[in-house]
């Protein structure tokens, strides 16, 4: 096990705004490449296939982070802050909705 956090950034963009959120995610990707703490950080989209037909946003973002802290830092950051406030927080912002959740690989207490 490790301490790795896994996240999960699900994305629903406004009607018509599918390719430019996703433009706009992907911007994001290089500086948060370059984090102490970044694993993983990539912005995705879903695609269709008769094996794998669960429902979820379209776009989603798949990250691995060292830790919980590295993880809240980079939650922290005005690029990040900035973003979830234009493009989703915002009356006009590009996301209809957006889901944010984090795991870990560790077994809960008790279970071991």
């Amino acid at each position: 096990m490790s301490s790795l956090i896994y996240c999960t950034a699900q994305f629903k963009p406004r009607p018509g705004c599918d390719l430019e959120l996703f433009r706009v995610l992907q911007s994001l990707e290089p500086n948060t490449l370059r984090e102490d703490g970044c694993v993983q950080y990539r912005v995705t989209r879903q695609i269709a296939s008769p094996f794998a037909e669960g429902t979820s946003y379209p776009i989603v973002f798949h990250e691995v982070w060292r830790d919980i802290e590295s993880f809240e830092r980079h939650c922290q950051r005005e690029e990040i802050q900035a973003f979830f406030a234009r493009y989703c927080e915002a009356e006009a912002g590009l996301a209809e909705a957006w889901n944010v959740c984090i795991y870990t690989d560790e077994p809960a207490l008790g279970l071991v």
